[in-house]
């Protein structure tokens, strides 16, 4: 059983829900990575999803785009970002890490070397916001070869047919966009989001997680009746970005905390 599976059950067998956050590794730099991991992990996290930094990330809206580009600034690369997870892992040898971002940089370093470094670092789940599923077969499969998690979008527009498909294709967990835009998008429909997410119970056996557009613990405790999961992205990079360096960590650890009780009462 794979780091994130065995984390939803046991999530599951305590009545909880997983809290998983989201930064841009690079952002605000290199060396504060792993010490924001930490930092999470001690908040609350479950599962920790890092972004890969990329010059033109489509599904993402100002906020992290911004936090991409001070990362890339800094000369942040995908190299980087396996070795911030290595760095993690001889630290904390339980916390799921998903890697998330776009195809371009993967397909650079290329599909096998990325799989296995990837299984060399610790990393539990990728996540490719523009692989539609029969372009992502490939690595799916050199993923799956080595025990790691291919994780999928859905989305209010998603039709029947990509439902069932990513249905049956993913592991882990499935990621579904509570709204229609980029992330940090706001006028989440509660009642739309419960429907959808029931949509695709009835294709999947894995846990359906939803972010895009959490600002708030009222909103991330409402859609923790419906889902497995609630990923905080654009709320946490604007807490690092508003940050100082003296006072990011505590500022995160306070936010994240904040999040994880509102999940658990």
């Amino acid at each position: 059983m794979s780091r994130i599976a065995a984390t939803f059950q046991q999530l599951a067998q305590r009545q909880r829900k997983a809290l998983i956050p989201f930064f841009t590794v690079g952002d605000p730099t290199l060396t504060q990575a792993v010490p924001l991991m930490q930092a999470l992990v001690r908040a609350g996290a479950d599962l920790l999803e890092l972004g890969i930094p990329f010059s033109d990330p489509m599904a993402d809206g100002p906020t992290i785009q911004r936090s991409s580009e001070r990362a890339l600034k800094q000369g942040v690369t995908l190299h980087h970002v396996l070795a911030t997870v290595a760095q993690f892992r001889a630290l904390d040898p339980t916390t799921p890490v998903i890697l998330m971002g776009y195809a371009n940089p993967i397909e650079r370093m290329g599909l096998e070397r990325f799989a296995v470094e990837c299984a060399q670092s610790g990393v539990d789940g990728v996540l490719v916001v523009d692989y539609p599923p029969r372009e992502a077969r490939s690595l799916g499969e050199l993923l799956q070869a080595r025990a790691i998690d291919s994780i999928y979008l859905l989305s209010p527009t998603s039709t029947a047919e990509r439902v069932s498909e990513i249905g049956a294709l993913a592991t882990g967990y499935i990621y579904y966009v509570s709204l229609r835009g980029v992330t940090g998008a706001a006028h989440i429909d509660l009642d739309d989001v419960a429907r959808q997410v029931e949509r695709v119970r009835a294709c999947t056996q894995v846990p359906v997680g939803v972010g895009f557009g959490i600002r708030d613990g009222a909103t991330a405790q409402a859609l923790a009746r419906v889902a497995d999961g609630i990923v905080i992205g654009s709320r946490l990079v604007e807490e690092i970005e508003a940050s100082s360096p003296a006072d990011l960590i505590r500022r995160v650890e306070t936010l994240i905390a904040d999040f994880r009780h509102s999940l658990d009462h």
